[in-house]
């Protein structure tokens, strides 16, 4: 068996907050990528894999961190747990309930495993945010300048009582995530909020396509940050 792979939590950059747990969806076949994104060497191939990554940024700032798959997947031995989707073909809304139902701290951090450009202080800021709230998602503003506009539910806190809700949508067939919203109080993270933090929205970037990595590879080479 492969050994765990072990990625230590930088020292002192946890903030001081209620506990929360990280949930990565690693789901999903990647067909129009044509291979195991989560398996991606972005870095470089001395550096993490996609989902490597993903883990380490999370623990930085969670308590414990669940990974949510569809299945047993051919990857390295992980030292998190790793639980499988309670709904086939439930989406990522089902993998949301999966880990929220997994995990045993009242409200989860979600991130999706394809974002390569997570900010550790914007999931920090959004981690240490008074739990107000059912939902805290980022929002952006409408190009129009109204405050209503694209949300990102794949970075995204939830808190248990969308259990129920979420298995109601569930239960009818139900994939999109922002159909249980109306039955529980959410908080919008407006972008000039998060935008403090990540002003390209960089966070939000998910990797589907070939051309995608490209992308990705490109802005990393300009950044230094291949290994």
């Amino acid at each position: 068996m492969t050994a765990p792979v072990r990625m230590q939590r930088s020292p002192g950059s946890r903030p001081a907050h209620a506990p929360i747990d990280g949930v990565v969806l690693a789901g999903g076949h990647s067909r129009r990528l044509g291979l195991d994104k989560t398996m991606l060497r972005l870095w470089g191939p001395q550096g993490p894999t996609l989902l490597e990554a993903t883990i380490a940024a999370l623990r930085d700032v969670c308590d414990q961190v669940w990974v949510v798959s569809d299945g047993p997947r051919d990857w390295p031995a992980l030292d998190v747990p790793v639980v499988f989707d309670r709904y086939a073909g439930g989406g990522v809304l089902g993998g949301i309930y999966t880990g929220l139902l997994a995990a045993g701290r009242p409200f989860v951090l979600v991130v999706a495993c394809d974002m390569p450009f997570l900010n550790r202080d914007l999931l920090a800021y959004m981690a240490s945010q008074r739990r107000d709230y059912d939902v805290l998602i980022p929002r952006h503003a409408s190009p129009g300048g109204e405050s209503a506009g694209w949300v990102e539910p794949l970075h995204a806190i939830y808190g248990r009582p969308c259990l129920e809700p979420m298995r109601q949508v569930l239960e009818r067939g139900g994939r999109r995530i922002v159909d249980f919203f109306p039955q529980v109080q959410v908080r919008y993270l407006e972008e000039e909020d998060w935008a403090r933090f990540d002003p390209e929205g960089r966070s939000f970037h998910n990797i589907n396509t070939p051309e995608d990595v490209a992308e990705v590879q490109s802005i990393l080479r300009r950044l230094g940050t291949l290994r």
